[in-house]
C-alpha cells in the first residue's frame, strides 16, 4: 500500500504458498526492503504456511494479518483485480 504498485507477481492455476512465495521474491529483489518491512496480508492458508513464514522470517520481514472476518483488510487488492479485464 505504500506505493500502490504491483512489485511482484506470480500466476498459476491454484494459491498454493510457493506461488506467493514467488511474488515476494520478486518483490524482494525489485525493492531491497530494509529489515522491518511490515507484510499485511489476509488470513490465507497460503500466507500462514511455514514455508512463508519462513521466507519471512529469512528476509526480516513482519507478518500482520487482518482480523478474522476483516473484509475490509483486503479492499486495495480486491479493488485493483476488479480493474482488471477479463
Amino acid at each position: 500500500m505504500f506505493s500502490r504498485q504491483v512489485v511482484g507477481w506470480s500466476m498459476a492455476a491454484h494459491m498454493k504458498a510457493h506461488l506467493v512465495n514467488d511474488a515476494l521474491l520478486m518483490a524482494i529483489w525489485k525493492r531491497k526492503p530494509e529489515k522491518g518491512l511490515l507484510w499485511h496480508t489476509d488470513r490465507g492458508s497460503q500466507y500462514a504456511s511455514e514455508s512463508h513464514r519462513k521466507l519471512l522470517k529469512q528476509h526480516g520481514i513482519q507478518q500482520s494479518m487482518s482480523r478474522k472476518g476483516n473484509c475490509w483488510g483486503n479492499a486495495v487488492s480486491a479493488s485493483f483485480f476488479h480493474a482488471l479485464p477479463n
